[in-house]
């Protein structure tokens, strides 16, 4: 047994990297859209939006923890086998177009909270971020799994305080955040508000991404240090405790944009927001808030660039580095700031996008967690199958429902 591994302590991690993808910049557009335009009205969509990235993201640990393999592999191999390389193909270009939004939100969160702190130009802020990010990633990779994870994990640390200061001078009405948790809706935009806040919380890459780093941590070379049942416990406080603290969060983002930006007119963006609150709760606070935007832009395309990579690797019949699919990626970002396009709204229709994709990840995920063959007796019990597939297809049916509002 290796020293860093002993104890509870030692066995977590994974989570908390993977939990990073929750506290992007697309969900603070999506969260700041929500509480300046309806208060309190969908703080329900974070819990339930939380409770089933808990599920989720368990399954994906229990994935790589029980086979030593990641999702994107065992989809690669069963795409291969059963339905040829053209399927496989067609699932690799619909991961990489789900990284294109990602990188998206990410690039675009980097370059407003650089803009916001040093007035830089929104495309050469997109530019510097992509930049640090492949510089940062490669030094991390180099030190090894817990080098990264505890870099990660200082990111969503300052992220937490970066989101969750504000509330100190502007605390939320508790009365009406608790009632917010009772779920309902106030017209269509509120429904696609709901499917942009789902998309920016429940993360396709994030889905792909835990299976890899609990693989990679605790099944290096296809061996173990511990038993499995022991590891499957650690990725539950793993899970538990990490996405505790990115709901947590998001919650926060919602609570302080009802308690301080609701209706106003001139919250329609990052930018503007940033400016309602330097002018009605301070510089500090606002300072604290890009401040944030920044370190969850540059934390979450450290991740986002990890997880496409390994996600492209696995599925893509090509051989593809990490540095030629972050160009690819994040040229489309540069090219939308340059040209002028609003930032804020690119965020939102990101994540819009994103809900889309979490379907092609969890399938594949539910279905195999659930097969005896592919996970023996630790294959998914009977009440679990049937809470992961609820999950599902509430997920499906909000989507179906968008496309409804988008034709009619």
């Amino acid at each position: 047994m290796r020293r860093g591994d002993r104890g509870l302590l030692g066995l977590l991690g994974p989570a908390f990297v993977a939990s990073v993808a929750y506290v992007d910049p697309g969900n603070v557009a999506a969260n700041l859209t929500a509480g300046s335009r309806y208060g309190y009205l969908l703080v329900w969509v974070l819990v339930v939006s939380s409770a089933m990235a808990v599920l989720v993201q368990y399954l994906s640990a229990k994935l790589g923890v029980v086979t030593g393999r990641s999702l994107s592999s065992l989809v690669g191999e069963h795409l291969e086998n059963k339905r040829g390389r053209v399927a496989r193909v067609g699932y690799a270009v619909q991961a990489l177009v789900m990284a294109v939004a990602t990188d998206v939100a990410e690039v675009i969160g980097g370059a407003l909270g650089l803009h916001l702190l040093f007035g830089i130009p929104l495309w050469l802020g997109g530019l510097i971020v992509g930049v640090v990010t492949l510089v940062l990633l490669d030094a991390l990779r180099t030190g090894g799994e817990r080098v990264f994870e505890m870099v990660i994990s200082a990111f969503l640390a300052l992220v937490t305080i970066g989101f969750m200061a504000g509330m100190i001078w502007s605390p939320p009405d508790p009365a009406q955040a608790l009632a917010g948790v009772l779920p309902r809706f106030r017209g269509t935009d509120s429904i696609a508000l709901a499917a942009a806040m789902l998309g920016a919380t429940v993360m396709p890459h994030a889905i792909y991404l835990h299976s890899t780093l609990a693989a990679d941590r605790h099944r290096p070379s296809g061996g173990r240090d511990h038993g499995i049942g022991r590891l499957l416990a650690a990725q539950r406080v793993d899970v538990l405790l990490a996405l505790l603290v990115a709901g947590t969060v998001n919650i926060s983002m919602v609570l302080f944009a009802a308690s301080t930006l609701q209706g106003l007119d001139a919250t329609d963006s990052i930018e503007s927001a940033y400016a309602a609150i330097k002018s009605r709760v301070g510089v500090a606070p606002a300072t604290i808030f890009g401040a944030g935007l920044l370190v969850s832009g540059i934390g979450s395309a450290l991740v986002g660039t990890h997880a496409g990579a390994r996600i492209m690797r696995d599925l893509w019949p090509w051989s593809m580095s990490h540095h030629v699919r972050r160009g690819i990626t994040i040229v489309p970002a540069v090219v939308l700031l340059a040209l002028g396009v609003h930032p804020s709204q690119l965020l939102v229709t990101s994540q819009l996008l994103l809900s889309f994709g979490i379907a092609f990840a969890l399938v594949p995920l539910v279905h195999l967690t659930s097969s005896r063959r592919t996970m023996g007796r630790y294959a998914n019990s009977w009440w679990v199958r049937l809470v992961a597939w609820s999950v599902v297809a509430a997920i499906v049916g909000l989507n179906l429902v968008l496309v409804w509002l988008a034709v009619s």
